[in-house]
C-alpha cells in the first residue's frame, strides 16, 4: 500500500526526543525462512474493506473461504491490513483495537477453518493509515504476531520514510523484521512492501523477504493492471521458489472491469508467478468471478514448481508471455491490448521448445487445440487474452 504518511515537524521532533531517531547500519542479512516455495495465495481486506475491516468481517471471509472452493483451491490466508492496529500497554506490547478484541481468538477461529492468518505493520512509528507501527519494537511486535498464532506479516513502509535514509535505511529497516520473525521460531511469511520504487527484487531475498511489491498501489481499471505488470519485464531474474515479485493484489470481481479484463489479469499474474491474494468480497460472488478465480488449470501456471516468471514478445497487435514449466512445456498468454477484437497468432518458434508442438490446451475454455504449420490462431476480444499450456516432443 503506497497511502504514504507524512508526519508532521512537529511529530518528528517528538519522536527524535524521545530517542527514537534510526541508528543507520550495514543491514543483517537474513537467511531464508523455507516458506513460500510456490507464489502465496490467499485474499486481503484492504481493496474492498479499507478501514472498515473487524473481527466479524474476517470470520465471515473464513467461513466462506472455508466452504466456497477458495481454500481447497490454495487460497489459504486470510490478510488483514491496516487498520487493525491498538495501542501498547506500560511494557510496549501492542494490542488490537476495538474492532479486533483478541487477536489470539481470531487467529484460532481462522486455523479452525483449515486457513492462517496474515497480519500488516510497518517499520516506521506510524502505519500507512497513521495507526501503531512496528518502529523500536520490532522483536516485541514479532513475539506478539506468533505468540497471537499469526502466519504471514505484511510490512509497509509509509511514515519509515521519516526515521530511516532511503537510499541506504530500507535494507536496515525490513532486515530488522526479518530477523525478529525467524527468532520467534513460528513459520511466518513475511511481505516486503516499499511500492516498487526501492529495487527489492534486488534485495526482497536478502532481508528475508519471501515476497516483495514491485509496483505502486493496483486500482481496478484496466490501465492500472496492465501497468504493473508491465514493471514485471525487469523482475524476472529474481522470481524462484520462496522468493516472488509481487505486482499488488488481485482486483478479479471488485466491479470495474469486465470479466474478458479480469481473466487477463488472472492470466497475467499467473504467468508473472505472482501471489495471488484475492481483494473482492468472497462471501457474495458471481458465478464469473468465481470462475475465474478458482480456475484450476490458471491457478497450477501460478504454483507451478518450477518457480519461473514470464518473459514478454511484443506483437504488432498485441504481446506474448512465456512461461516455463515443471515439466518441460510452457504456459504462453496472448493478450489484446486494443480496444476491439483481433485475431492473434502464436507462433512455435518463440515458445522456446525444442521439438514440434505435441500438445495445446486453451486453459480458459478447457479444451484441447491443434497448432498447424507450427502455429496456433484465435480470436481474442478486446483486452481480452488466449492462454494455453504448449508441450513438444
Amino acid at each position: 500500500m503506497q497511502r504514504q504518511v507524512l508526519l508532521s515537524v512537529a511529530a518528528v521532533i517528538a519522536f527524535m526526543l524521545a530517542g527514537c531517531s534510526a541508528q543507520i547500519s550495514s543491514f543483517e542479512r537474513v537467511p531464508y525462512n523455507g516458506l513460500a516455495k510456490t507464489p502465496p495465495m490467499g485474499w486481503n481486506s484492504w481493496n474492498l474493506f479499507a478501514n472498515k475491516i473487524d473481527d466479524h468481517t474476517v470470520r465471515t471471509v473464513a467461513d466462506a473461504m472455508a466452504s466456497n472452493g477458495m481454500r481447497d483451491a490454495g487460497y489459504i490466508y486470510v490478510n488483514i491490513d491496516d487498520t487493525w492496529e491498538g495501542v501498547r500497554d506500560a511494557q510496549g506490547t501492542l494490542s488490537g483495537n476495538q474492532r479486533f478484541p483478541n487477536m489470539k481468538a481470531l487467529a484460532d477461529y481462522v486455523h479452525s477453518k483449515g486457513l492462517k492468518l496474515g497480519i500488516y505493520s510497518s517499520p516506521g512509528p506510524l502505519t500507512c493509515a497513521r495507526y501503531m507501527g512496528s518502529y523500536g519494537h520490532e522483536d516485541q511486535d514479532a513475539v506478539t504476531f506468533a505468540t497471537w498464532g499469526i502466519d504471514y506479516l505484511k510490512y509497509d513502509w509509509c511514515s519509515a520514510a521519516t526515521i530511516y535514509n532511503y537510499d541506504d535505511g530500507l535494507q536496515t529497516a525490513y532486515s530488522k523484521m526479518g530477523s525478529a520473525l525467524q527468532a520467534t521460531g513460528r513459520p511466518i511469511v513475511y511481505s516486503v512492501s516499499a511500492y516498487g520504487t526501492a529495487n527489492a527484487d534486488k534485495w526482497g531475498a536478502e532481508v528475508g523477504g519471501n515476497l516483495w511489491r514491485t509496483t505502486q498501489d493496483i486500482s481496478d481499471t484496466w490501465d492500472s493492471m496492465i501497468g504493473n505488470i508491465e514493471e514485471q519485464v525487469s523482475t524476472a531474474p529474481y522470481a524462484g521458489p520462496g522468493h516472488w515479485n509481487d505486482p499488488d493484489m488481485l482486483e478479479v470481481g471488485n466491479g470495474h472491469m469486465t470479466d474478458d479484463e479480469y481473466r487477463t489479469h488472472m492470466s497475467l499474474w499467473a504467468l508473472a508467478a505472482a501471489p495471488l491474494l484475492a481483494g473482492n468480497d468472497v462471501r457474495t460472488m458471481s458465478a464469473s468471478t468465481k470462475s475465474i478465480l478458482l480456475n484450476s488449470e490458471v491457478i497450477a501456471v501460478d504454483q507451478d514448481p518450477l518457480g519461473k516468471q514470464s518473459s514478454r514478445i511484443k506483437k504488432r497487435d498485441f504481446e506474448i508471455w512465456v512461461k516455463p514449466l515443471a515439466d518441460g512445456s510452457v504456459a504462453v498468454g496472448a493478450v489484446n491490448l486494443g480496444s476491439a477484437s483481433i485475431q492473434v497468432t502464436i507462433d512455435a518458434r518463440d515458445l522456446g521448445l525444442s521439438g514440434t508442438v505435441e500438445n495445446a490446451r486453451d486453459l480458459w475454455e478447457h479444451r484441447e487445440v491443434h497448432f498447424s504449420r507450427n502455429a496456433y490462431s484465435a480470436t481474442v476480444p478486446a483486452h481480452g487474452v488466449l492462454l494455453l499450456k504448449v508441450s513438444a516432443s
